[in-house]
């Protein structure tokens, strides 16, 4: 089965001034991602504003993903959702749209036990085909849900086609203990950027980034650093990406990475979905001036 690996970059979703699906400038930014020499696309995860979205949305943002990547990368659709229901909706569109596979948030705001996490996954792979890709989602500071490495070994002899997980919380131990899964076969990718070499340097797949959309040259030279194995360049590079990183992430990084795609031309407007909120006109000036100031499209160690 397909997994991910290298830099996969969880998209925004652009809206026209109209507050609906700007379809033109996510086909342009499925481009842009493909073009910097980026992995794989992740369409509908948090920096997408899933839960934002309602249902029709979420189907017509990975239809529109999915046919504009043309099989060029991998498209994974983040389908978890406020409740089971929806989640295998999504995820059976997403099988049917030809997505090469699903990401799946863990259930948010109400806190479940262990047991409750596996029924919920195995309820979401066994809705789809055995042999298309699941992916679990942590981000418990989201969430409010976690994932361990009891319930990953549980879920994966269950249900084969849960292939690996996307952690988003920087413990490096737990990250640790998740390669170990399925006798270190279970795909772990990193959601905080500045774990993306250290995660890799220990045999990890690589890192999910909303960063990466943005400063995408960036993170093809510490991809292909880590290709080479030289990871010594590839931490050069990552502390080049921290920087930047820091000062996308000041305020409000997702709104401030529709600012700077807007800003290059690649999607029309920096709308959020409400109640998300838009980086106010003097904010704006600043991340720009800011970035500008730090050189951003140059890459350098």
């Amino acid at each position: 089965m397909k997994k991910l690996y290298g830099t996969v970059v969880p998209i925004v979703t652009p809206f026209t001034e109209e507050d609906t699906i700007d379809v033109e400038s996510l086909k342009n930014l499925v481009d842009h991602v493909i073009d910097g020499g980026l992995q794989g696309v992740y369409p509908c995860g948090t920096t997408g504003e899933m839960m934002y979205l309602t249902v029709g949305e979420r189907k017509q943002v990975t239809e529109v993903a999915v046919a504009q990547a043309a099989k060029r990368v991998p498209v994974f659709a983040q389908v978890g959702a406020w409740n089971l229901s929806d989640t295998i909706e999504l995820a059976q569109h997403a099988e049917k749209t030809g997505a090469d596979g699903i990401g799946v948030v863990t259930p948010v705001f109400y806190k479940l036990s262990d047991q409750g996490l596996i029924d919920f996954y195995t309820a979401v792979a066994k809705s789809v085909s055995k042999d298309f890709p699941v992916y679990l989602y942590a981000i418990p500071q989201n969430a409010g849900n976690d994932i361990n490495a009891t319930v990953c070994e549980v879920l994966v002899k269950q249900c084969p086609n849960i292939v690996g997980i996307k952690y988003s919380y920087p413990d490096f131990t737990r990250l640790q203990q998740l390669m170990m899964v399925n006798d270190q076969k279970f795909s772990v990718l990193v959601g905080p950027d500045h774990l993306f070499q250290p995660v890799c340097a220990a045999g990890g797949d690589g890192v999910v980034s909303g960063n990466a959309g943005v400063v995408r040259e960036h993170y093809a030279a510490i991809w292909e650093a880590i290709q080479k194995k030289d990871f010594e360049l590839a931490a050069k590079y990552q502390r080049r990406t921290n920087i930047l990183n820091a000062v996308m992430c000041a305020v409000n990084n997702i709104a401030a990475y529709k600012v700077i795609l807007k800003a290059e031309g690649v999607i029309r407007t920096s709308n959020m979905r409400r109640p998300m909120e838009n980086l106010t006109p003097e904010q704006e000036w600043r991340l720009l001036d800011e970035m500008k100031r730090l050189d951003y499209k140059r890459v350098f160690v």
